[in-house]
Protein backbone atom coordinates (compact mmCIF):
# COMPACT_ATOMS: atom_id res chain seq x y z
CA UNK A 1 0.00 0.00 0.00
CA UNK A 2 0.82 3.48 -0.67
CA UNK A 3 2.12 5.51 2.75
CA UNK A 4 -0.21 8.01 3.66
CA UNK A 5 0.65 12.02 3.74
CA UNK A 6 3.53 12.58 6.28
CA UNK A 7 2.45 15.57 7.94
CA UNK A 8 2.64 14.97 11.36
CA UNK A 9 6.17 14.79 13.81
CA UNK A 10 4.75 11.43 14.99
CA UNK A 11 6.14 9.15 12.39
CA UNK A 12 9.40 8.10 12.95
CA UNK A 13 10.20 5.96 9.58
CA UNK A 14 13.14 7.02 8.79
CA UNK A 15 16.44 6.38 10.14
CA UNK A 16 20.23 6.85 9.42
CA UNK A 17 23.23 5.77 8.10
CA UNK A 18 27.11 5.84 8.82
CA UNK A 19 30.64 5.65 6.99
CA UNK A 20 32.60 3.09 9.13
CA UNK A 21 35.36 1.00 9.48
CA UNK A 22 35.58 -2.40 8.18
CA UNK A 23 35.97 -5.64 10.89
CA UNK A 24 38.11 -8.11 9.40
CA UNK A 25 38.27 -10.62 12.05
CA UNK A 26 36.11 -13.78 12.43
CA UNK A 27 35.57 -16.62 14.66
CA UNK A 28 35.40 -19.90 14.28
CA UNK A 29 31.95 -21.43 12.74
CA UNK A 30 29.18 -22.73 14.81
CA UNK A 31 25.99 -22.66 15.48
CA UNK A 32 23.27 -23.57 18.15
CA UNK A 33 20.46 -26.01 18.70
CA UNK A 34 17.33 -25.53 21.02
CA UNK A 35 19.62 -27.38 23.94
CA UNK A 36 22.18 -24.43 23.99
CA UNK A 37 24.89 -26.99 22.96
CA UNK A 38 27.36 -25.87 20.25
CA UNK A 39 27.34 -28.21 17.42
CA UNK A 40 29.76 -28.13 14.38
CA UNK A 41 28.11 -25.76 11.38
CA UNK A 42 25.93 -28.02 9.21
CA UNK A 43 27.08 -28.74 5.61
CA UNK A 44 25.82 -26.92 2.28
CA UNK A 45 24.80 -30.08 1.35
CA UNK A 46 22.49 -31.02 4.22
CA UNK A 47 21.18 -27.49 4.56
CA UNK A 48 19.90 -27.59 1.01
CA UNK A 49 17.90 -31.01 1.37
CA UNK A 50 16.01 -28.94 4.53
CA UNK A 51 15.13 -26.42 2.25
CA UNK A 52 12.57 -25.23 -0.69
CA UNK A 53 13.04 -23.07 -3.64
CA UNK A 54 11.24 -20.27 -2.50
CA UNK A 55 10.44 -18.08 -5.58
CA UNK A 56 8.25 -15.46 -3.70
CA UNK A 57 8.61 -11.94 -4.85
CA UNK A 58 9.58 -10.87 -1.50
CA UNK A 59 10.80 -11.50 1.35
CA UNK A 60 13.08 -13.53 -1.16
CA UNK A 61 15.25 -16.53 -0.68
CA UNK A 62 18.93 -15.12 0.33
CA UNK A 63 21.56 -17.19 -0.30
CA UNK A 64 22.46 -19.68 2.09
CA UNK A 65 26.20 -19.11 2.79
CA UNK A 66 24.94 -16.17 3.73
CA UNK A 67 22.18 -17.60 6.52
CA UNK A 68 24.60 -19.77 8.24
CA UNK A 69 27.23 -17.63 8.09
CA UNK A 70 24.66 -15.47 10.04
CA UNK A 71 23.67 -18.91 12.06
CA UNK A 72 27.34 -19.17 13.06
CA UNK A 73 27.38 -15.73 14.60
CA UNK A 74 23.72 -15.50 15.94
CA UNK A 75 25.18 -16.35 19.39
CA UNK A 76 28.19 -14.22 19.71
CA UNK A 77 29.52 -11.98 17.27
CA UNK A 78 32.83 -12.20 16.80
CA UNK A 79 33.80 -12.65 20.32
CA UNK A 80 32.06 -9.46 21.23
CA UNK A 81 29.85 -11.45 23.65
CA UNK A 82 26.80 -10.96 22.41
CA UNK A 83 24.23 -11.06 19.11
CA UNK A 84 23.79 -8.67 16.65
CA UNK A 85 20.26 -7.95 17.74
CA UNK A 86 21.30 -7.76 21.31
CA UNK A 87 23.95 -4.86 20.43
CA UNK A 88 22.54 -0.99 20.43
CA UNK A 89 22.56 0.45 17.29
CA UNK A 90 25.24 3.33 18.64
CA UNK A 91 27.62 1.12 19.69
CA UNK A 92 31.38 0.47 18.28
CA UNK A 93 30.56 -3.40 17.10
CA UNK A 94 27.17 -2.10 15.01
CA UNK A 95 29.75 1.13 14.03
CA UNK A 96 32.04 -1.50 12.11
CA UNK A 97 28.98 -3.64 10.52
CA UNK A 98 27.53 -0.40 8.94
CA UNK A 99 30.46 0.70 7.79
CA UNK A 100 31.76 -2.06 6.28
CA UNK A 101 28.42 -2.86 4.26
CA UNK A 102 28.22 0.87 3.21
CA UNK A 103 31.86 -0.09 1.79
CA UNK A 104 31.22 -3.08 0.29
CA UNK A 105 28.21 -1.35 -1.25
CA UNK A 106 29.86 0.89 -2.60
CA UNK A 107 32.66 -1.35 -4.01
CA UNK A 108 29.97 -3.41 -5.79
CA UNK A 109 28.07 -0.30 -7.53
CA UNK A 110 31.43 1.92 -7.72
CA UNK A 111 29.36 4.39 -5.55
CA UNK A 112 31.04 7.83 -6.58
CA UNK A 113 32.00 9.96 -3.23
CA UNK A 114 29.67 12.51 -4.16
CA UNK A 115 27.01 10.62 -3.35
CA UNK A 116 25.72 9.67 0.02
CA UNK A 117 24.31 6.30 0.73
CA UNK A 118 21.56 5.90 3.20
CA UNK A 119 20.04 2.82 5.70
CA UNK A 120 16.66 3.87 6.23
CA UNK A 121 13.24 2.51 7.52
CA UNK A 122 9.68 2.13 6.20
CA UNK A 123 10.25 0.31 2.52
CA UNK A 124 10.61 1.67 -1.03
CA UNK A 125 7.46 2.75 -0.64
CA UNK A 126 7.84 5.44 2.13
CA UNK A 127 10.26 6.63 -1.16
CA UNK A 128 7.16 7.36 -2.62
CA UNK A 129 6.95 10.31 -0.38
CA UNK A 130 9.96 10.99 1.05
CA UNK A 131 11.29 11.42 -3.04
CA UNK A 132 9.04 14.27 -3.51
CA UNK A 133 9.77 15.79 -0.32
CA UNK A 134 13.18 15.82 -0.86
CA UNK A 135 13.86 16.75 -4.06
CA UNK A 136 11.35 19.00 -5.31
CA UNK A 137 8.95 22.14 -3.31
CA UNK A 138 4.98 22.01 -3.54
CA UNK A 139 4.39 23.98 -7.06
CA UNK A 140 7.03 21.75 -8.54
CA UNK A 141 6.52 19.67 -11.93
CA UNK A 142 8.31 16.36 -12.04
CA UNK A 143 7.72 13.53 -14.82
CA UNK A 144 6.70 9.85 -13.97
CA UNK A 145 7.44 6.93 -16.60
CA UNK A 146 4.41 4.43 -15.35
CA UNK A 147 5.42 0.80 -16.24
CA UNK A 148 3.42 -0.67 -13.66
CA UNK A 149 1.84 -1.21 -10.43
CA UNK A 150 4.46 0.64 -8.18
CA UNK A 151 5.43 3.38 -10.68
CA UNK A 152 1.62 3.89 -10.40
CA UNK A 153 1.94 3.91 -6.56
CA UNK A 154 4.83 6.30 -6.59
CA UNK A 155 3.18 8.59 -9.19
CA UNK A 156 -0.02 8.34 -7.12
CA UNK A 157 1.56 9.40 -3.45
CA UNK A 158 3.74 12.13 -5.23
CA UNK A 159 0.50 13.85 -5.82
CA UNK A 160 0.48 15.11 -2.40
CA UNK A 161 3.60 16.74 -2.15
CA UNK A 162 3.68 18.05 -5.82
CA UNK A 163 2.90 18.25 -9.62
CA UNK A 164 3.54 15.17 -11.02
CA UNK A 165 2.65 14.32 -14.31
CA UNK A 166 2.67 11.15 -16.17
CA UNK A 167 4.87 11.27 -19.58
CA UNK A 168 3.71 7.27 -20.17
CA UNK A 169 1.56 4.89 -18.61
CA UNK A 170 1.26 1.34 -20.05
CA UNK A 171 -2.15 0.50 -18.13
CA UNK A 172 -3.95 0.33 -21.45
CA UNK A 173 -1.47 -2.48 -22.85
CA UNK A 174 -1.74 -4.24 -19.34
CA UNK A 175 1.82 -3.11 -19.02
CA UNK A 176 4.02 -5.51 -21.25
CA UNK A 177 6.47 -2.80 -22.63
CA UNK A 178 9.04 0.19 -21.73
CA UNK A 179 7.90 2.94 -24.52
CA UNK A 180 10.58 4.39 -26.76
CA UNK A 181 12.30 7.34 -25.29
CA UNK A 182 12.36 9.13 -28.42
CA UNK A 183 8.59 9.97 -28.08
CA UNK A 184 8.34 10.51 -24.80
CA UNK A 185 7.12 14.52 -24.41
CA UNK A 186 8.78 15.00 -21.48
CA UNK A 187 8.14 18.46 -19.18
CA UNK A 188 11.19 21.03 -19.71
CA UNK A 189 11.15 21.88 -16.01
CA UNK A 190 10.47 18.69 -14.56
CA UNK A 191 12.76 18.14 -11.11
CA UNK A 192 12.96 14.59 -11.29
CA UNK A 193 12.01 11.73 -13.97
CA UNK A 194 10.92 8.79 -11.93
CA UNK A 195 10.87 5.12 -13.37
CA UNK A 196 10.55 1.54 -11.44
CA UNK A 197 13.61 -0.34 -13.00
CA UNK A 198 12.19 -3.42 -12.36
CA UNK A 199 8.40 -3.94 -11.78
CA UNK A 200 7.90 -7.27 -9.98
CA UNK A 201 3.93 -7.67 -10.76
CA UNK A 202 4.29 -7.58 -14.44
CA UNK A 203 7.85 -8.51 -15.25
CA UNK A 204 8.79 -5.63 -16.96
CA UNK A 205 12.57 -4.34 -16.96
CA UNK A 206 14.86 -1.39 -18.40
CA UNK A 207 17.40 -2.25 -20.16
CA UNK A 208 18.44 1.20 -20.86
CA UNK A 209 17.14 4.80 -18.90
CA UNK A 210 15.66 7.72 -20.13
CA UNK A 211 17.41 11.22 -19.75
CA UNK A 212 15.22 13.85 -18.24
CA UNK A 213 13.70 16.66 -20.47
CA UNK A 214 14.99 19.23 -18.17
CA UNK A 215 18.79 19.61 -18.63
CA UNK A 216 19.47 19.85 -15.29
CA UNK A 217 16.73 17.79 -14.08
CA UNK A 218 17.93 13.99 -12.64
CA UNK A 219 17.40 10.88 -13.01
CA UNK A 220 14.63 8.98 -9.88
CA UNK A 221 15.16 5.59 -10.23
CA UNK A 222 13.37 2.93 -7.86
CA UNK A 223 15.30 -0.03 -8.15
CA UNK A 224 13.96 -2.33 -4.96
CA UNK A 225 13.56 -5.50 -7.30
CA UNK A 226 16.74 -5.78 -9.38
CA UNK A 227 18.77 -4.09 -7.34
CA UNK A 228 22.35 -5.36 -6.95
CA UNK A 229 21.53 -7.76 -9.63
CA UNK A 230 23.84 -6.23 -12.19
CA UNK A 231 26.39 -3.50 -12.69
CA UNK A 232 24.61 -0.07 -13.04
CA UNK A 233 26.26 3.62 -13.72
CA UNK A 234 25.01 5.14 -10.54
CA UNK A 235 25.92 8.94 -12.09
CA UNK A 236 23.04 8.79 -14.73
CA UNK A 237 20.70 9.25 -11.49
CA UNK A 238 20.40 11.76 -8.86
CA UNK A 239 18.61 9.28 -6.76
CA UNK A 240 18.18 5.45 -6.14
CA UNK A 241 16.35 3.55 -3.71
CA UNK A 242 15.98 -0.27 -3.34
CA UNK A 243 13.87 -2.08 -0.54
CA UNK A 244 16.54 -4.51 0.60
CA UNK A 245 14.12 -7.76 0.71
CA UNK A 246 14.49 -8.50 -3.18
CA UNK A 247 17.84 -9.04 -3.53
CA UNK A 248 20.86 -7.81 -0.38
CA UNK A 249 18.49 -8.70 2.35
CA UNK A 250 15.68 -8.94 4.58
CA UNK A 251 12.18 -6.82 5.01
CA UNK A 252 12.99 -3.79 6.98
CA UNK A 253 15.76 -2.07 5.12
CA UNK A 254 15.52 0.77 2.60
CA UNK A 255 18.63 1.64 1.19
CA UNK A 256 18.94 5.67 -0.75
CA UNK A 257 21.97 6.12 -2.90
CA UNK A 258 21.60 9.93 -3.55
CA UNK A 259 23.67 12.20 -4.75
CA UNK A 260 25.16 15.12 -2.40
CA UNK A 261 24.39 18.40 -3.89
CA UNK A 262 20.63 17.70 -4.28
CA UNK A 263 20.16 17.08 -0.69
CA UNK A 264 18.67 19.66 1.74
CA UNK A 265 17.76 21.95 -0.96
CA UNK A 266 14.01 22.31 -0.33
CA UNK A 267 10.91 23.07 1.90
CA UNK A 268 11.26 22.13 5.54
CA UNK A 269 9.97 18.70 5.76
CA UNK A 270 7.99 17.38 8.73
CA UNK A 271 8.46 15.40 10.72
CA UNK A 272 12.25 15.88 10.41
CA UNK A 273 13.19 11.89 10.44
CA UNK A 274 11.78 12.27 6.80
CA UNK A 275 14.61 14.66 5.65
CA UNK A 276 17.68 12.88 3.65
CA UNK A 277 19.79 16.05 5.35
CA UNK A 278 19.69 14.69 8.53
CA UNK A 279 20.82 11.64 7.80
CA UNK A 280 23.59 12.42 5.49
CA UNK A 281 25.01 15.56 7.46
CA UNK A 282 25.02 14.21 11.31
CA UNK A 283 26.82 11.15 9.87
CA UNK A 284 25.00 9.49 13.11
CA UNK A 285 23.76 5.82 14.20
CA UNK A 286 20.38 7.51 15.64
CA UNK A 287 17.62 5.30 15.18
CA UNK A 288 19.08 2.90 12.22
CA UNK A 289 16.44 0.44 11.25
CA UNK A 290 17.30 -3.09 12.94
CA UNK A 291 21.00 -3.86 13.22
CA UNK A 292 20.32 -7.32 12.12
CA UNK A 293 18.70 -5.97 9.15
CA UNK A 294 21.84 -4.27 8.51
CA UNK A 295 23.99 -7.00 9.04
CA UNK A 296 22.76 -9.08 6.73
CA UNK A 297 23.06 -6.91 3.95
CA UNK A 298 26.66 -6.61 4.68
CA UNK A 299 26.67 -10.19 4.35
CA UNK A 300 25.24 -10.22 1.33
CA UNK A 301 26.89 -7.46 -0.11
CA UNK A 302 30.21 -9.47 0.87
CA UNK A 303 29.33 -12.76 -0.94
CA UNK A 304 28.41 -10.86 -4.37
CA UNK A 305 31.89 -9.41 -3.83
CA UNK A 306 33.45 -12.15 -3.56
CA UNK A 307 31.81 -13.84 -6.58
CA UNK A 308 33.35 -11.57 -8.93
CA UNK A 309 31.17 -8.56 -8.63
CA UNK A 310 27.89 -7.83 -10.55
CA UNK A 311 29.51 -8.32 -13.86
CA UNK A 312 29.36 -12.18 -13.06
CA UNK A 313 25.95 -11.79 -10.93
CA UNK A 314 24.56 -10.78 -13.85
CA UNK A 315 25.71 -13.48 -16.24
CA UNK A 316 24.44 -15.90 -13.85
CA UNK A 317 20.86 -14.14 -13.75
CA UNK A 318 20.70 -14.23 -17.57
CA UNK A 319 21.61 -17.53 -17.64
CA UNK A 320 19.21 -18.54 -15.41
CA UNK A 321 16.16 -16.22 -16.83
CA UNK A 322 17.34 -18.13 -20.11
CA UNK A 323 16.38 -21.06 -18.90
CA UNK A 324 13.50 -20.32 -17.86
CA UNK A 325 11.78 -18.18 -20.74
CA UNK A 326 12.79 -20.68 -23.50
CA UNK A 327 10.93 -23.40 -21.67
CA UNK A 328 7.68 -21.12 -21.95
CA UNK A 329 8.49 -19.99 -25.12
CA UNK A 330 8.92 -23.28 -26.64
CA UNK A 331 5.86 -25.07 -24.70
CA UNK A 332 3.71 -24.39 -28.01
CA UNK A 333 1.44 -22.22 -25.93
CA UNK A 334 0.72 -24.32 -23.01
CA UNK A 335 2.87 -21.64 -21.14
CA UNK A 336 2.77 -17.94 -22.34
CA UNK A 337 4.86 -14.43 -20.94
CA UNK A 338 3.53 -11.82 -21.80
CA UNK A 339 6.04 -9.31 -21.50
CA UNK A 340 7.75 -7.87 -24.79
CA UNK A 341 10.58 -10.28 -25.05
CA UNK A 342 13.42 -7.42 -25.20
CA UNK A 343 12.18 -5.77 -22.17
CA UNK A 344 11.59 -9.17 -20.04
CA UNK A 345 12.65 -8.73 -16.71
CA UNK A 346 15.79 -11.02 -15.71
CA UNK A 347 14.05 -11.23 -11.92
CA UNK A 348 10.47 -11.98 -12.05
CA UNK A 349 8.61 -14.16 -14.87
CA UNK A 350 5.14 -13.81 -14.94
CA UNK A 351 3.37 -16.75 -17.02
CA UNK A 352 -0.27 -17.92 -17.40
CA UNK A 353 -0.94 -21.42 -18.33
CA UNK A 354 -3.33 -22.11 -21.80
CA UNK A 355 -5.62 -23.71 -19.33
CA UNK A 356 -6.32 -21.31 -16.88
CA UNK A 357 -8.40 -24.31 -15.00
CA UNK A 358 -4.96 -25.52 -14.17
CA UNK A 359 -3.27 -23.03 -11.75
CA UNK A 360 -4.20 -24.30 -8.69
CA UNK A 361 -3.14 -28.13 -9.65
CA UNK A 362 0.12 -26.70 -10.77
CA UNK A 363 0.74 -25.01 -7.80
CA UNK A 364 -0.47 -27.74 -5.50
CA UNK A 365 1.83 -30.36 -7.60
CA UNK A 366 5.10 -27.75 -7.25
CA UNK A 367 5.08 -27.23 -4.08
CA UNK A 368 4.73 -31.07 -3.66
CA UNK A 369 8.35 -30.89 -4.85
CA UNK A 370 9.68 -28.35 -2.43
CA UNK A 371 9.02 -25.24 -5.26
CA UNK A 372 6.86 -22.87 -3.51
CA UNK A 373 5.87 -18.90 -3.65
CA UNK A 374 5.20 -19.39 -7.58
CA UNK A 375 1.49 -17.94 -7.26
CA UNK A 376 1.25 -14.65 -9.30
CA UNK A 377 0.56 -11.41 -7.73
CA UNK A 378 -3.21 -11.12 -6.68
CA UNK A 379 -3.57 -8.27 -8.82
CA UNK A 380 -3.00 -10.28 -12.59
CA UNK A 381 -3.49 -13.65 -11.30
CA UNK A 382 -1.23 -16.46 -13.00
CA UNK A 383 2.17 -17.82 -11.97
CA UNK A 384 5.28 -16.07 -11.21
CA UNK A 385 8.39 -17.10 -10.64
CA UNK A 386 11.26 -14.89 -8.75
CA UNK A 387 14.47 -15.68 -9.82
CA UNK A 388 17.02 -13.19 -7.69
CA UNK A 389 20.22 -13.33 -7.31
CA UNK A 390 19.83 -16.25 -4.20
CA UNK A 391 17.53 -18.30 -6.16
CA UNK A 392 20.22 -21.03 -7.59
CA UNK A 393 20.30 -22.42 -11.09
CA UNK A 394 19.19 -25.78 -9.78
CA UNK A 395 16.30 -24.40 -8.91
CA UNK A 396 15.16 -22.80 -11.94
CA UNK A 397 16.43 -26.21 -13.96
CA UNK A 398 14.16 -28.31 -11.42
CA UNK A 399 10.89 -25.66 -12.54
CA UNK A 400 11.42 -26.00 -15.85
CA UNK A 401 11.60 -29.96 -15.68
CA UNK A 402 8.53 -29.98 -13.64
CA UNK A 403 7.05 -27.21 -16.06
CA UNK A 404 7.80 -30.29 -18.76
CA UNK A 405 6.36 -32.84 -16.47
CA UNK A 406 3.60 -31.29 -16.42
CA UNK A 407 2.39 -29.90 -19.73
CA UNK A 408 3.35 -33.79 -20.82
CA UNK A 409 0.61 -35.22 -17.87
CA UNK A 410 -2.32 -32.28 -19.39
CA UNK A 411 -1.41 -31.12 -22.72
Amino acid sequence: MAATPLTTPHTPLFQSHAFLKPQTSFPKRFSISCSSTIQDRPSLQSQSQDRVFNFAAGPATLPENVLLKAQSELYNWRGSGMSVMEMSHRGKDFRSIIEKAEADLRALLDVPEDYAVLFLQGGATTQFASVPLNLCQPDDTVDYLVTGSWGDKAFKEAKKYCKPKVVWNGKSENYVRVPSFDGLELSPNAKYLHICANETIYGVEFKNYPVPGNPNGILVADMSSNFCSKPVDVTKFGLIYAGAQKNVGPSGVCIVIVRKDLIGNTQEITPVMLDYKIHADNNSLYNTPPCYGIYMCGLVFEDLLEQGGLKEVEKKNEKKAGVLYNAIDESKGFYRCPVEKSVRSLMNVPFTLEKSELEAEFLKEAEKEKMVQLKGHRSVGGMRASIYNAMPLAGVEKLVSFMKDFQAKHA
